[in-house]
């Protein structure tokens, strides 16, 4: 890190008063100073102060690191830029490597900005990756999984498409500002037209993000579906084999039902002995399976 660039990690407030200008609003401190809350997700935004930008982005790190969003909040003034990593439950933060080599070749605070935002939309890039990997690996298990187990990740996928696709919006949204002039705080422009360009592109990557979320929704419908034609065709093997079975219990109840009628002296005769009826039952029993086999009924 340079004089123009201080780097805070969980930072307590006395250290915030000392890194930020003098001024600055109490909100901001209060912003800065607070923790993480575990369970409460951050949302990126972008406030002019007059004479500095205050921003908040939520980065999301590698599935190795931690899957959930970081909170990583900024305060950019024309000559001095300080960022605060705010640890996630596991303890992982943001790697700004990127953000170093930047700062070593002597880039401006506004293209120290642009840094930061292009590596959080890094994130996302990586982050849609790994989404299209696991619906790829869900199809593939789709036909093993129980439905339970497959609705619960379908459910969990859909869960994180919709929460990373409000991140992305929000973030985009804090650039679009950017690159339409209405924050451009101190003298010299935090924001020349040369940075503005920059944010240009990185608009353009996240509007494609955002195109690839809902194409990986549209996917994930896609499996919803088969999961439910999967279920109904299971109905349906469960309904014929209970037909089946049906079927080859009701000519043998017949029989019987026929022999246990009481008709005076004819059931006395030989012919009508136990015999002849076990042999139909046997009989129609293999005849119906037999039909069935070949009807590719069973």
């Amino acid at each position: 890190m340079s004089a123009r660039w201080l780097d805070l990690v969980d930072p307590s407030r006395t250290e915030v008063d000392a890194a930020l200008p003098a001024g600055a609003d109490p909100d901001v401190l209060e912003a800065l100073a607070t923790p993480s809350i575990p369970g409460r997700e951050p949302r990126p935004l972008l406030e002019d102060h007059g004479s500095y930008v205050f921003g908040v982005l939520v980065p999301v790190l590698t599935p190795e690191e931690d899957a959930t969003p970081q909170e990583l909040c900024f305060v950019a003034t024309a000559d001095r830029l300080v960022t605060v990593r705010k640890g996630t439950s596991t303890g992982a933060t943001f790697d700004l490597g990127a953000l170093h080599a930047a700062d070593q070749t002597g880039s401006s605070v506004g293209a120290l900005v642009h840094r930061l935002y292009d590596d959080a939309t890094d994130s996302y890039l990586d982050l849609v990756d790994a989404v299209y990997a696991e619906i790829d690996a869900l199809e593939d298990e789709i036909d093993e999984l129980r439905p339970s187990e497959v609705r619960l990740r379908l459910a969990e996928l859909r869960h994180q498409l919709l929460h990373r696709r409000r991140i992305i919006s929000a973030t985009r949204g804090s650039i679009r500002r950017i690159v339409d002039g209405r924050v451009d705080a101190g003298e010299p422009e935090l924001f020349p037209p040369e940075v503005e360009r920059l944010f240009v592109d990185t608009y353009d990557i996240l509007v494609r993000i955002t195109e690839e979320l809902d194409l990986a929704r549209d996917l994930l419908a896609g499996v919803r579906d088969h999961l439910q034609s999967k279920i109904a065709e299971n109905q349906n093997e469960v309904g014929k084999k209970l037909t089946v079975i049906a079927s080859l219990v009701l000519v043998p109840s017949f029989i019987v039902g026929f022999y246990g009628q009481n008709f005076e002296g004819v059931f006395h005769r030989e012919y009508w002995a136990l015999g002849v009826s076990v042999g139909l039952i046997v009989v129609s029993t293999l005849v119906q399976l037999a039909l069935f086999r070949w009807r590719r009924w069973i």
